[in-house]
């Protein structure tokens, strides 16, 4: 289950993209937390999610950069 599709990723604007970015990283800081105090997630396989979906986001940013 992916939290972006490609499809809305290519059609969102830099700003979306920078805010979207911003709240899944609060996530996934969330996330790491509870790891880090031996609790367990309630979804483990969000984690994953959560990283890869902020690595496309991030090379969609650069993307919109290098076009400007």
């Amino acid at each position: 289950m992916a939290i972006i599709k490609k499809n809305e990723l290519k059609v969102m604007k830099k700003g979306d993209l920078e805010n979207k970015l911003v709240e899944l990283r609060r996530e996934l800081m969330k996330v790491n937390a509870q790891i880090a105090i031996k609790t367990v997630p309630e979804n483990p396989g969000r984690i994953r999610e959560l990283k890869k979906t902020v690595a496309r986001i991030n090379t969609k940013l650069t993307e919109v950069d290098k076009k400007q």
